[in-house]
């Protein structure tokens, strides 16, 4: 599958290698694209536009996602152990079955009514900010 950026004359991302090269490049905006069962393993990733994308049952462990934008993106399954999420944007993620216990989510921003998180998980125990 592809990303939905059509907006300017940027790569369409079909695997991890070519997310890589295109942040590394300086492209951020990678919102919609589809990379699920990859491994993104201690991928730098910070500040990047993940909204609407697909990465359900990725390998994120100590990925950099620091102030990344993942709001309405599908991470159900996604392994994120001792990932940085601090900072980013959580609303509207699908978290279910995630491991989420080790990362890092101060002061990453959720939705109560629509963010999902794994069973167990507590978003204000784990210092996140509610949108309300």
């Amino acid at each position: 599958m592809t990303n939905t950026n059509t907006g300017n004359s940027a790569p369409v991302i079909e695997t991890v290698e070519a997310l890589k090269q295109a942040y590394a490049q300086g492209q951020r905006n990678f919102s919609g694209v589809s990379l699920p069962e990859t491994t993104l393993k201690a991928t730098e990733l910070k500040g990047a536009d993940l909204s609407y994308a697909d990465l359900s049952s990725a390998d994120l462990r100590q990925a950099s996602l620091r102030g990344a934008d993942l709001s309405y993106a599908l991470l159900r399954g996604a392994d994120l152990s001792q990932a940085d999420l601090r900072g980013a944007t959580l609303i509207g993620t699908d978290l279910r079955e995630s491991v989420l216990a080790t990362a890092n989510v101060t002061d990453a921003d959720y939705d109560p009514e629509e963010t999902r998180f794994p069973a167990e998980f507590d978003p204000v125990q784990a210092g996140m900010r509610s949108d309300l």
